[in-house]
């Protein structure tokens, strides 16, 4: 049964980064079978709704115009997929203030989608753990189960096979984009792997992974995100950005995320990504860069709000 809100309901929509990032190959109906740890940052979008008899979307925040038509915006598919596995179920208006860059591996929209599936979920006081939701997550986009409850797993198949959740050290970093768009599809399509074709790499095993922060580096530097060459070959400013990374003081490991173009770099403090991230700004004006802490757990506090 609907739950009645006086007030408009909010969530943090974090962004996701790919810590890791192997492709294992290509299978025979076209996806790419991936292995990645994901973390996420304490910065990104927020998704507000009201509840109601209709569904529209409003997008505001300094990357609307580059987020496209509303229309379009996976926060509606993913409350239509809901809709059609939930009977009766609430929708409303939903507004997306877009902070995060567009088509930055980042899986900003992803994590729209799962934070305004969040917010349908306790409009109309569904469990986190309905299956519903998550077939509504997994019918909306393959980045959207890990978004559904955002804290570290490792991902597999094209992200259907999730890890229960990690116990992996809080990071301070730096995320870098170089205000270009790379789309995820045209990245994957330039490793050049035919269908059936398998890669000889090593995944992540989530078992392994280290709560201490010296071992969680040292265990990251044993991998790698295998869709660099791909995505510096069609925007090589992606190569400036992690040299500039790896340039700065402090840094301990500079690498793209997801399809790119975003990089992480990683320091030791918080103090110290916030050195190298004013550094980087006097240098790189144009570029978006925000220093920020991965590995928090979400939902944050205003998801659990009222």
């Amino acid at each position: 049964m609907p739950v009645s809100h006086e007030h408009p309901l909010a969530a943090f929509a974090p962004a996701k980064v790919n810590l890791t990032l192997r492709v294992l190959g290509r299978r025979s109906d076209g996806y790419h079978d991936i292995d990645s740890l994901v973390v996420f940052a304490d910065v990104g979008d927020h998704v507000s709704l009201v509840p109601g008899a209709d569904l529209n979307l409003t997008v505001g925040g300094p990357s609307a115009t580059a987020a496209g038509d509303p229309a379009d915006n996976l926060v509606l598919k993913a409350a239509r997929a809901l809709a059609a596995g939930v009977a009766g179920v609430t929708l409303g208006r939903f507004r997306l203030d877009k902070r995060l860059p567009v088509a930055a591996g980042l899986g900003g929209g992803s994590s729209d989608a799962a934070a305004a599936l969040r917010l349908l979920a306790r409009a109309n006081a569904i469990a986190a753990d309905d299956p519903r939701l998550h077939e509504a997550a997994a019918a909306t986009g393959a980045d959207v189960p890990v978004c559904l409850d955002p804290r570290p797993r490792v991902m597999r198949g094209f992200g259907e096979i999730l890890s229960e959740p990690l116990a992996c050290p809080q990071l301070a970093a730096i995320l870098v984009n170089p205000r270009v768009a790379l789309a995820t599809a045209d990245v994957f399509a330039a490793l050049g792997l035919a269908r059936g074709e398998r890669r000889p790499v090593a995944g992540i095993e989530a078992t392994g992974i280290s709560d201490r922060g010296e071992e969680f580096l040292r265990l990251l530097e044993t991998q790698a995100n295998d869709l660099e060459p791909a995505a510096i070959a069609m925007q090589p400013i992606v190569a400036d950005a992690l040299a500039a990374l790896r340039g700065t003081r402090g840094c301990r490991l500079a690498r793209m995320s997801g399809s790119g173009a975003t990089c992480v770099g990683l320091f030791d403090h918080a103090s110290a990504a916030d050195a190298a991230a004013r550094q980087l700004r006097a240098t790189h004006a144009g570029w978006w860069i925000q220093a920020t802490t991965l590995g928090t757990g979400f939902p944050a506090p205003s998801d659990a709000g009222r």
